[in-house]
């Protein structure tokens, strides 16, 4: 469980923080499954908005204590939006404890990188890495020259790379590959947006044939921005043999609970990789945050909320409290979750007692 030491009871914030850490608890025992079973294992992705951004300042420090016992309820966790400055990583990690480690991706360099990376958060009790740890990238464009010869061209690179790292658990190995693909054009197919999808899909199906790959069993998880499940951006996942399981098939994961933006995609070996038919979308916002605690953050969100940038009076300060402010505390994303499946000896053993083909 995370490390609560220095919550300081005697403070107002303090005892808040208590008190919603205690709903959260409950909360999450109400909705998501423990992690006591020794036959599958909880994965999450979570876009943790800007975390840290310079650019919209630090996290207050409750903040941290409520993004780590959601994290602490999962085994793995993709993360998205982790900024250059380590920071906010860091300190999250520190609460998480020694139980808990983390690989992370370097900051992909230009502006449509928006100085991100991408991590994986891990109970080391539960899940270990299996050596394999890569960024993603694209192959080169083969066409045929004048002469008849193969012509090799450099491809566009994702502007995020993708962060792709093997793990073990049980009876399983997998490679977990987790995205935050480009916005793009604020429509629901950008063709932007559409082309990495297909890009990144395309190329990890053709890992996923590979003889010698690490491990035949992939996942592609993360921040998609996709708009509904009938959009070519999903189509582009799933036309690269990726299933999305079904209980995930109509979980929207933003804030308002009105898109599709998160996934979690298999494409694995059939019999040796399954999930359990438990699934989510986590809203935090129910216990942390809600909109009856806006007037207790009002010192906490200092002038802008009750002044817009162009120093006139904000007409309706709740909605800079609700869309805004506590967006960049906790995120305009709710993590998504699936229990997968990682004890497969039953069925060794009963294989083991069929006669020679």
């Amino acid at each position: 469980m995370p490390f609560y030491k220095n919550i300081d009871p005697n403070t107002t914030a303090g005892r808040r923080t208590i008190e919603r850490l205690l709903a959260l608890r409950r909360q999450l025992d109400a909705e998501v499954p423990p992690k006591t079973a020794e036959r599958s294992i909880l994965l999450a992705t979570w876009n943790i908005r800007e975390f840290d951004s310079p650019a919209y300042g630090d996290r207050i420090p409750e903040s941290f204590y409520y993004i780590a016992e959601i994290i602490a309820r999962f085994d793995l966790v993709a993360v998205q939006e982790v900024r250059q400055d380590l920071r906010a990583l860091n300190r999250l990690m520190d609460i998480l404890g020694g139980n808990w480690d983390c690989l992370f991706s370097d900051v992909t360099e230009g502006a449509q990188g928006n100085g991100e990376r991408m991590a994986f958060l891990f109970d080391k009790r539960r899940v270990q890495t299996g050596g394999l740890a890569s960024q993603l990238v694209l192959p080169p464009l083969e066409s045929k020259g004048p002469d008849g010869k193969t012509v090799y061209q450099p491809a566009t690179q994702v502007v995020r790379t993708p962060l792709m790292v093997g793990f073990k658990t049980g009876w399983t190995d997998f490679i977990l590959t987790t995205v935050h693909i480009l916005y793009g054009e604020d429509k629901a197919e950008s063709p932007e947006r559409v082309e990495e999808i297909r890009q990144v899909a395309q190329a990890l199906k053709r890992r996923s044939e590979d003889p010698f790959e690490w491990s035949r069993n992939l996942i592609l998880l993360g921040d998609f921005n996709i708009f509904a499940p009938t959009d070519l951006t999903m189509k582009m996942i799933t036309d690269a043999g990726f299933i999305v399981p079904p209980e995930l098939q109509q979980l929207p994961s933003n804030v308002q609970q009105n898109k599709f933006y998160d996934q979690i995609a298999f494409r694995v070996r059939p019999g040796r990789f399954s999930t359990t038919g438990k699934a989510g979308v986590f809203n935090f916002y129910k216990t942390v945050f809600t909109p009856q605690d806006e007037k207790l953050y009002a010192p906490e969100m200092g002038e802008g909320y009750r002044k817009a940038s162009d120093g006139k009076p904000r007409k309706n300060p709740s909605l800079y409290y609700l869309n805004f402010w506590r967006t960049y505390q906790m995120s305009d994303h709710l993590p998504m979750w699936v229990e997968i499946r990682v004890d497969f000896s039953e069925e060794y053993l009963q294989r083991k007692l069929q006669p020679p083909a």
